[in-house]
């Protein structure tokens, strides 16, 4: 049952009808708290088919590239490798644990904006060819050591385009295009498509249609110059609902139709990261250590419960330098849940919620309304697949998360009907049955 991000020999628990996710946490809940009281994941993979599912019925037309660097456990590589998606791969580690599972390098694209060297070299080595680029130096890069190198030229997007101060943001002007493509034709490095990415945070659907636009003015500018253009990347920025969704593909169907009809010759992917696997995690974590502190001392977000009311900060065995990395880029798209069951007049008090370091910015919930807990308690985060799996800091021996994997029997079903066909993926499905008995080694009462 038990699994980490670099073990591929994970295992996934087939759920029968009698059971539920809340279920299998309850249980691993108490097996912790008996063993050591460590973090864990828990992963439903059925919900990576769902959406995947929901990809083909909304935007069949384009191809999703799967963003390697947001989750790269190899349960999640495999089972979408084995749905046909693409893969969009940022390193050489990348491109090896994908290759590794049989992906031709035709359905693996090099997006990192700022390429090494060696890595170049190494994507020239195993055949994956197609590359993102937005500048003269990147193109230099390539020409030199990537012969067969087909390049997506990366423009920026209006959302971000002198963005918020301090943001580190890619892609190239509109104006700028002309003179790399020019350097390209000197150089002799195949331009084949145009990239480009619109945050999830933008909320203005409107930026597909200036990007879209831009995309086709530069695909005209290259064939001015004479590259045949076949490929147009719209990059990420899905946030997994379907609404969202649903609202982009009502935005860029028409413009494509326009733009890049079909028959056109022009292939439409994209890169979904954190759509594919953030709802498909969820993260128990257990509190540590607890201070009672005055109410004043919260001074944003929540409601005051009473300045004479006492407030609480609870220390987790997980934080900012573990499986909270994102938190320290962004805001955190998870509300906590108390694992314990409490009644519904119980009093609330404002509560903020940290890491083991200590550290000032090992801060994970500024402020919320929590009923008292206590050490030992756990909490419950949701929509925790993406960025929470990279290597953890060396602080005070941290133990990286164990991540336990499972899937109903209906969701497996899903799975076959979407053609599935990984062998070796299949080996590691066991029947879970409703009293939760797994085997012997991981076995433990239903009862805490």
């Amino acid at each position: 049952m038990k699994g980490f991000i670099d073990d591929a020999n994970y295992s996934v628990g087939l759920l029968d009808e009698g059971t539920n996710l809340g279920n299998v946490i309850d249980n691993y809940v108490y097996e912790h708290t008996l063993t050591g009281k460590n973090a864990f994941f828990v992963g439903d993979l059925g919900k990576i088919v769902k959406k995947h599912s929901q990809w083909q019925n909304v935007v069949a037309q384009i191809k999703p590239f799967y963003t390697v660097k947001c989750n790269s456990a190899p349960a999640v590589l495999e089972i979408l490798a084995a749905l046909g998606t693409g893969f969009a791969c940022s390193s050489k580690n990348e491109m090896a644990l994908v290759q590794e599972l049989g992906v031709s390098p035709e359905n693996i694209i090099y997006i990192s904006p700022c390429k090494q060297v060696s890595q170049i070299k190494y994507a020239a080595k195993v055949g994956v060819n197609i590359m993102t680029c937005d500048n003269e130096i990147e193109l230099k890069k390539i020409a030199r050591n990537h012969p067969n190198a087909k390049v997506l030229l990366h423009i920026a997007t209006e959302d971000n385009i002198g963005g918020e101060e301090g943001n580190m943001k890619f892609g190239t002007t509109l104006k700028n295009c002309r003179h790399l493509l020019e350097c390209a034709k000197e150089l002799d490095v195949q331009i084949i498509g145009v990239k480009f990415h619109v945050s999830s945070a933008c909320k203005e659907s409107q930026v597909y249609v200036h990007a879209l636009s831009d995309a086709r003015c530069v695909f005209d500018m290259a064939g001015e110059f004479g590259f045949t253009m076949n490929m147009l990347d719209i990059g990420g920025g899905f946030t997994g609902t379907e609404f969202q969704l649903e609202e982009v593909n009502h935005v860029i169907s028409p413009l494509l139709d326009i733009y890049f009809p079909e028959g056109s010759g022009i292939k439409i992917i994209s890169e979904p990261g954190s759509y594919y696997v953030s709802s498909a995690f969820t993260l128990a974590v257990n509190i540590i250590a607890k201070k009672v502190v005055e109410n004043d001392k919260f001074s944003s977000g929540v409601e005051k419960t009473g300045s004479d009311e006492p407030a609480f900060m609870y220390y987790m065995n997980d934080g900012v330098y573990g499986s909270f990395a994102s938190k320290l880029s962004e805001d955190l798209n998870t509300i906590p849940e108390v694992h314990k069951k409490y009644k519904e007049d119980e009093p609330l008090f404002t509560s903020s919620l940290w890491g083991p370091s200590c550290d000032e910015l090992d801060q994970i919930v500024e402020s919320c309304l929590l009923p008292e807990l206590n050490v030992g308690d756990w909490l419950i985060f949701e929509n925790m697949g993406a960025d929470s799996f990279h290597e953890p800091s060396a602080f005070n021996d941290f133990q990286r998360p164990a991540i336990y994997y499972m899937m109903s029997f209906s969701d497996w079903y899903e799975m076959q009907d979407a053609g599935v066909t990984s062998d070796t993926m299949m080996k590691n499905f066991f029947f879970v049955p409703s009293c939760i008995q797994l085997s012997q080694e991981d076995s433990f009462s239903t009862e805490a």
